[in-house]
């Protein structure tokens, strides 16, 4: 699943902020003091960041495994 473009909750832009707060994050550090130096004030769009989770390489590997037609005539 993408990264969403506005915060759900107050329509706040996020998307342009993602690859830098997953980057940094990776690399070692605090989420929240990542969240804090971007700008990233509010808690709505602060649990947008905190709570996403990439799942389109799991979706692509269980279509690759069950998305085919051979498997769905069985």
């Amino acid at each position: 699943m993408m990264f969403p473009v506005r915060c759900f909750t107050c329509g706040a832009l996020i998307a342009d902020k993602w690859d830098e707060y997953r980057e940094r994050v990776d690399a070692g550090e605090e989420p929240g003091k990542v969240l804090d130096e971007l700008g990233v004030r509010r808690y709505c769009c602060r649990r947008m960041f905190l709570s996403h989770y990439e799942v389109f390489d799991e979706v692509i590997e269980f279509h690759s495994l069950f998305g085919s037609r051979e498997y769905s005539q069985r």
